[in-house]
C-alpha cells in the first residue's frame, strides 16, 4: 500500500511499513487542547498523536528526533501539517519526549511501525 505526501508542492511516496521518511516536524498549540481531530477523535496534547498528511488514521509511528536521538511513538489521528514543507505535527507530549518543545520544529526521521488493519 502506498500513499502520496504533497509538501512544498512536490508530490513523493509517503513510508510504507518499516520505511522511514526523513522531515520536519512540529508541534499543536496548546490552545488546540479538546478541539476534535480530523478523524473525529478529542485532541488531547497528553496522548501520544500526530499529525499527518496522508497516512491511514491508526497508523503507528516511530519519530526520532535528528539532534537528540530520542524517539517516541505516535498514532496517526489527525491530518496536517498545513506549513509548507513539514511532515508531521505532534502532540505537546510527543515534542516534550524527544525534546522538540524549546526550539518548535525540528527534523526527524519518520518511521512506519504498523498500519491498520
Amino acid at each position: 500500500m502506498s500513499f502520496a505526501l504533497v509538501a512544498s508542492g512536490c508530490v513523493h511516496a509517503a513510508p510504507t511499513q518499516g520505511e522511514d521518511e526523513v522531515g520536519v516536524a512540529s508541534f499543536y498549540s496548546d490552545s488546540l487542547d479538546g478541539r476534535k481531530t480530523a478523524s473525529g477523535e478529542v485532541y488531547d496534547r497528553s496522548a501520544l498523536t500526530c499529525a499527518h498528511p496522508s497516512l491511514p488514521f491508526g497508523t503507528l509511528l516511530e519519530v526520532t528526533l535528528v539532534e537528540t536521538g530520542r524517539t517516541v511513538r505516535v498514532r496517526v489521528n489527525d491530518r496536517g501539517p498545513f506549513t509548507g514543507g513539514r511532515a508531521l505535527d505532534l502532540s505537546g507530549e510527543a515534542a516534550r519526549r524527544i525534546g522538540l518543545t524549546r526550539r518548535g520544529v525540528g527534523k526527524v526521521r519518520i518511521r512506519v511501525l504498523r498500519l491498520p488493519p
